[in-house]
């Protein structure tokens, strides 16, 4: 038993060396689209996109496997061996980004991988009317994707806003773009235009700012203390005359003649 086990183990070992010299040999590789490296795909959102992947040098039936990101796409049978082909219909701006991966079954090295080039303009519009009181902050803020990025910038009654130190403070993602306002003042009234720009087009989206005049604040604290004082004031007026509210209150005793 020992001598046949270890007669086994010479004997599989040139079959695989074997194997894999025949593949590398024979230069097995994949081209998605006619492309054999990796490449970026631009397109719009709108219309679909087929991509289509072949094994070239291959000399017995391979199946091939598709990965969107990390998860794999569901083949219908007779679209996996030696070629397969996916439609990504509709394309939306989500699919920005995204990486399709076609790669060979029994040798997921050998892939070839397509990122996605989604270009689409500013997505923003619209109008926010806001009401703050004097020496609140304020933020506006613009929510818009776009791509390529676009430039943002903010005016205030279609001029642009000179910022102020310590006044104005901007953030800005490839998302986000927000205008934030410190202690706003009467001089802040008006509106805010937010601008999102890039070179395939334009958008826009207003705030109008109304600052109200500063509410008087009530001493919370003084109205609570002095309530408590009054209480007790009353509570020992109470307590001190209490023998002549009880005189008040008992009734008189009667007295009964007798005859």
């Amino acid at each position: 038993m020992a001598q046949s086990r270890s007669l086994a183990v010479p004997c599989r070992a040139p079959v695989l060396a074997l194997s894999f010299l025949a593949c590398v040999a024979t230069g097995l590789e994949l081209s998605v689209n006619n492309h054999a490296a990796d490449f970026t795909l631009s397109t719009e959102p709108g219309p679909p996109i087929s991509l289509s992947c072949l094994v070239h040098n291959s000399s017995q039936a391979e199946e091939l496997l598709w990965y969107r990101g990390d998860g794999q796409v569901g083949l219908k049978e007779g679209n996996k061996v030696n070629i397969s082909n996916i439609c990504i219909s509709p394309v939306n701006e989500s699919d920005n980004g995204v990486t399709f991966t076609c790669r060979l079954a029994r040798d997921k090295s050998v892939q070839v991988s397509v990122i996605l080039d989604v270009q689409f303009p500013p997505q923003l519009s619209g109008e926010e009317t806001l009401h703050v009181e004097e020496e609140k902050d304020v933020t506006l803020t613009c929510n818009s994707k776009s791509n390529p990025q676009a430039q943002s910038t903010w005016l205030k009654d279609n001029q642009s806003l000179t910022l102020q130190q310590s006044h104005h403070e901007i953030y800005q993602t490839s998302e986000i773009f927000r205008l934030s306002i410190k202690k706003v003042q009467k001089s802040d009234n008006g509106t805010y235009t937010c601008v999102v720009e890039s070179p395939l087009g334009l958008g826009t989206r207003d705030f109008y700012l109304i600052v109200e005049e500063k509410k008087p604040v009530f001493p919370t604290e003084a109205v609570i203390a002095a309530a408590v004082v009054v209480s007790l004031t009353i509570l020992f007026g109470i307590v001190a005359r209490k023998d002549k509210l009880f005189k008040c209150f008992k009734k008189p005793s009667r007295e009964i003649a007798l005859n």
